[in-house]
């Protein structure tokens, strides 16, 4: 008789298992959603999906349109390139967690708001969401223009206020797009304003601040970054994920002209975000680095927790720093 159990050879419970046969279950997943192109009920906010890149790789996005006046249609609003959190292998910009979420965010915040769905590990490892992620940007720069085809992008997008976010591994993403703007150029002379980093997801070999000196090689953080880029020089110490690792560019090179860096106080990732905001401070980059922190709460509480006082409080610290 012929066994139907199929064999497990990696496991990161309780988040994910891939199979023998190379199938995957994500087990923390919350489930997708459609958008709300005639306005959610809830806050107004209209939301439509688009395509990016319909060719290999495959490139899609959610963007969010405030609530706007009928004699406003064409107010010029802060673009918002958001990067979701997971690992980098969880979670999904038509997710009902991110969707919930950002429906909220644009909702306080009045801001034009593109949630980036990028390419997941295992079935594609790193560098694969960096690279799409860099693409998108690359796609929405191209609006500034006119020469795009997304309506919302061209009538109501304000180019020179183009802010990247994200939360976790999201957060790293910005990281990571910001010391790639520093290098290349985005297109027709784009430049990033600013930078937003919540629970910013950053590694290394070696513990540092409260993190606990026992098992740090079985941590969460060190398995998941060896779980999406097995291959990559360095391990847990390569720049992307360690931003001091060797060979790492340097932080005065990043590519924008504020950062705000969120953390709060109960998550194991806390002290790598103070970590990061000290590093950018004393990098010698010209720009201005805030940190901004919540005490009582554990990792993407906010995202989690919208209606919470400390949620509404974070969004309400991300509009000043959008429209400071």
């Amino acid at each position: 008789m012929t066994s139907t159990t199929k064999e497990v050879p990696i496991e990161l419970l309780p988040f994910i298992r891939v199979y023998k046969d190379g199938s995957v279950e994500r087990l923390e997943d919350t489930p997708i959603v459609p958008p709300s192109p005639d306005q959610d009920p809830e806050t107004g906010v209209s939301s439509k999906d688009i395509t990016i890149n319909s060719e290999n790789p495959s490139i899609s996005a959610r963007l969010y349109l405030p609530k706007l006046t009928a004699h406003n249609q064409n107010q010029k609003l802060p673009i918002l390139v958001y990067f979701h959190g997971g690992g980098f292998f969880l979670e999904s910009a038509f997710s009902s967690l991110y969707h919930r979420y950002l429906n909220n965010l644009v909702s306080q915040v009045h801001v034009l708001t593109i949630s980036i769905e990028y390419r997941l590990a295992p079935e594609h490892l790193l560098p694969a969401a960096y690279e799409d992620c860099w693409a998108a940007l690359q796609w929405v720069a191209s609006h500034s223009a006119g020469n795009g085809k997304e309506p919302w992008l061209i009538n109501n997008g304000d180019y020179e206020r183009i802010f990247i976010g994200g939360d976790s591994a999201g957060a790293n993403i910005v990281h990571n797009m910001a010391i790639r703007a520093g290098v290349e150029s985005l297109p027709c002379g784009v430049e990033i304003l600013g930078a937003y980093l919540a629970h910013s997801y950053f590694w290394s070999s070696k513990p540092i601040g409260a993190e606990p000196k026992e098992g740090h090689e079985k941590s969460l953080p060190y398995l998941f970054w060896n779980f999406v880029y097995p291959s990559v020089t360095g391990g847990v110490d390569n720049p992307m994920v360690n931003p001091e690792g060797p060979g790492a560019p340097s932080l005065a090179g990043l590519g924008c002209d504020r950062m705000l860096v969120c953390v709060a106080g109960k998550d194991l990732m806390k002290d790598r975000g103070v970590w990061y905001f000290e590093m950018v401070r004393k990098s010698g980059w010209k720009g201005e680095v805030e940190l901004f922190e919540v005490e009582e709460e554990d990792h993407i509480f906010h995202i989690r927790n919208i209606e919470t006082q400390n949620a509404k409080a974070m969004a309400k610290r991300l509009a000043s720093f959008i429209f400071e």
